[in-house]
């Protein structure tokens, strides 16, 4: 049973693509970059599948055992 999930979940896990923000559908990210009147730089990117910044709040907890353990 358990091969039969793996089977399943491995082409479902490799179907995005890995770039520099995270997991998204696309190699290259889709980024508008602009200044607008004021000057100011604007960069909007095309929303990511998962975005590592936020894997990294979720392991954080699970790197630092010590907070809410009972000792």
């Amino acid at each position: 049973m358990k091969r039969r999930y793996l089977l399943i979940l491995l082409p479902i896990v490799f179907t995005g693509c890995f770039n520099e923000r995270g997991i998204s559908m696309h190699y290259y990210n889709g980024c508008e970059e602009y200044y607008d009147v004021q000057g100011y730089y604007h960069k909007e990117c095309d929303k990511n599948l998962v975005d590592y910044k936020d894997l990294k709040e979720v392991i954080a907890p699970i790197q630092n055992p010590a907070v809410g353990s009972v000792r």
